[in-house]
C-alpha cells in the first residue's frame, strides 16, 4: 500500500478505485468527505477504504433526516487509519422507499451496534446485519424518535404493562427554552404550556 500523508489523498485514491461511484466533496475546515452514489455499494467501498487504504477504525456511523428531501435519509462514517492517523467521512443516501442499505459490520464489528441504533432511531435497515433489533427503544415500539416527523413531546404507547402509555418524555409541548431566565434550570428545554 502506498503511504499518503494526507486524507486528501486517500480520497482521492478511494474515487479512483470507484471512478463515478465516488464523489470527492468540497472540504471544510480539513475534513474531508466523499459521497458514494449508490447506496447497495456502499460495502463495497467500505471494505477497499479499509483493506486498500488503511481505515481501520469506524468511528461512528450516524444518519441525518432530510425531512421534506428526495432521498431523505443521509448516512454517514465517520472513518480513521490508526497507522497513517488520517480521517475521512463517507455519505451514502437512501430514500425513504428503500430505507435499507447494506451492513458494514462484516467490515467493521464495530457498525453493529451503530447500524442498531440508527434502524432504532430512524427506522433504517441493514441488509445482512446479524442482530438488527430495536438496541434503545422496547421490542414493538412502532416509531422511529429521532426523524423530524416525530412530535418533540412524544407520541403515546399502547403498551401499558411494557412502557408509557401517556405521552413520553413530558405531557405538552413544543419543547423550548426560557432565555435571560434567572438560571441554568430555568433554561433547560422544557415542554412548556402557553401558561408556564
Amino acid at each position: 500500500m502506498p503511504n499518503p500523508t494526507t486524507s486528501l489523498e486517500l480520497a482521492q485514491q478511494l474515487q479512483a478505485a470507484f471512478g463515478e461511484l465516488v464523489s470527492l466533496l468540497p472540504s471544510f475546515r480539513d475534513e474531508v468527505s466523499v459521497q458514494v452514489q449508490s447506496a447497495d455499494r456502499i460495502q463495497e467501498v467500505c471494505r477497499y477504504a479499509k483493506q486498500a487504504l488503511g481505515f481501520d477504525l469506524l468511528l461512528d456511523l450516524s444518519s441525518v433526516d432530510q425531512y421534506g428531501d428526495d432521498p431523505r435519509f443521509l448516512v454517514v462514517y465517520e472513518l480513521y487509519g490508526l497507522a497513517h492517523g488520517c480521517h475521512l467521512r463517507i455519505r451514502t443516501s437512501v430514500s425513504e422507499e428503500k430505507s435499507e442499505l447494506p451492513t458494514v459490520s462484516t467490515v467493521w464489528r464495530t457498525a453493529n451496534w451503530h447500524e442498531r441504533e440508527v434502524y432504532d432511531m430512524m427506522g433504517i435497515r441493514f441488509g445482512g446485519h446479524p442482530d438488527l433489533r430495536r438496541i434503545l427503544m422496547w421490542d414493538g415500539y412502532p416509531y422511529f424518535p429521532l426523524r423530524k416527523d416525530f412530535p418533540l413531546a412524544g407520541k403515546p404507547s399502547e403498551m401499558p404493562d411494557v412502557a408509557f402509555t401517556r405521552l413520553a418524555p413530558l405531557e405538552g409541548g413544543p419543547f423550548v427554552t426560557s432565555p435571560g431566565a434567572k438560571d441554568t434550570i430555568a433554561r433547560e428545554p422544557r415542554s412548556r404550556t402557553p401558561d408556564a
